[in-house]
């Protein structure tokens, strides 16, 4: 399977909310990019935010695994 194309992206973060989204993401095998992004996606979700699909979302017929 062929990796999707992703962006970058850069911010800065309290030092203690960094490592609260670490604990996070370990907790639930994350890194902490990918915990980052579920946490938009369900935030987004939530607040009926529609978040398009990646190619790779695409070409799977639009099923999220």
């Amino acid at each position: 399977m062929a990796a999707s194309k992703t962006a970058t992206l850069t911010f800065r973060i309290d030092p203690g909310i960094k490592e609260a989204l670490r604990a996070a993401a370990s907790l639930e095998h994350r890194s902490i990019a990918n915990m980052v992004e579920v946490m938009i996606r369900d935030y987004c979700e939530q607040r009926g935010i529609e978040v398009p699909l990646s190619a790779e979302a695409k070409n799977n017929d639009g099923v999220r695994s």
